[in-house]
């Protein structure tokens, strides 16, 4: 995915005081971060800012899910961890065994977008009930005709992220009622890239992930709109943030380790990527957070 349009859309004025301090990294020093594929286009595109403003400090970021960025990140092997829903009391556990201290920053909101492929003509809407009997642990759905007798007596191809990844986590529990509860049998992947072209390479497949891979790639990807309770509706920056995108629509985090925090080069990056998301999020398919969210996490950040 390609950042560099954003470039100079927030960057003058808009960390003086952290840009006075620039000078100050007399040597190449590094920042680890880990976790949600779904957060990561967004930390991405800060980062490739940040490294040209900053070039000699290097921020690595890895993609392993949400559940495999916190289980890094609770042992110290990370200073940031990504993460597309809130960290789960076992990982708390995990953190205060190996006496990790953070603190929680939601950076955006995404909605969860279920995809078909564009030549699918019959499943352009659905009801949580409809994906529940399709994903739910257990299920006998094998056909398009399972669902509905209109439809195709064709096998339905299924894509979805990883059971580490928090996009699973988050899907499972609002569609089938309980976190982890799935079907087993379809294309798991961590790396979104590979849902999206599963989907886009057969006409009986179906999918889920964040909303910003879909908006990447809406040329080879349908969207379904998922009834709300009310209404059919399709997941946009409008109605993610509105709140209308139903039950899918959620928050985004990075979590930082507070000990790393002490460290210039994390305090700087953390600083710099909260007071450019409100701009920054937007551009790379997510909805940005109230400012006062912003706001209240620079105040939380300068107390640490």
């Amino acid at each position: 995915m390609k950042f560099s349009k954003i470039k100079n859309l927030f960057f003058l004025a808009l960390l003086p005081a952290v840009f006075a301090s620039q000078q100050s990294f007399a040597s190449s020093e590094t920042i680890s971060i880990d976790g949600s594929s779904t957060v990561f286009p967004v930390v991405e595109a800060v980062a490739e800012e940040f490294r040209n403003d900053f070039p000699k400090i290097r921020v690595n970021i890895g993609v392993s899910g949400t559940g495999g960025g916190f289980k890094k990140f609770t042992i110290k092997e990370t200073d940031i961890s990504n993460a597309s829903r809130p960290i789960k009391p076992t990982e708390v556990a995990a953190a205060k065994k190996n006496k990790v201290e953070y603190t929680e920053i939601p950076v955006a909101y995404d909605g969860l977008t279920v995809v078909i492929n564009p030549k699918n003509t019959w499943a352009t809407q659905m009801t949580p009930a409809e994906l529940k009997k399709l994903w739910d642990a257990g299920s006998t759905v094998k056909n398009w005709s399972d669902l509905n007798k209109a439809w195709p007596n064709r096998a339905i191809k299924l894509f979805g992220p990883g059971t580490d990844s928090g996009t699973f986590d988050y899907f499972t529990e609002e569609i089938n009622g309980k976190s982890g509860k799935s079907r087993s049998d379809f294309v798991k992947s961590e790396d979104d890239n590979v849902l999206v072209k599963g989907v886009a390479g057969d006409v009986d497949a179906m999918g889920y992930f964040g909303y910003s891979y879909y908006k990447e790639n809406q040329k080879t990807l349908k969207a379904v709109a998922v009834h709300n309770g009310k209404k059919y509706v399709l997941p946009s920056e409008k109605t993610i943030n509105d709140g209308s995108y139903a039950p899918l629509s959620r928050p985004l985090f990075i979590y930082v380790n507070k000990e790393s925090f002490k460290r210039e080069e994390v305090n700087t990056f953390v600083t710099y990527l909260v007071k450019s998301m409100e701009k920054i999020a937007g551009q790379v398919g997510f909805v940005p957070m109230p400012a006062k969210s912003y706001k209240d996490s620079l105040s939380k950040l300068g107390k640490l």
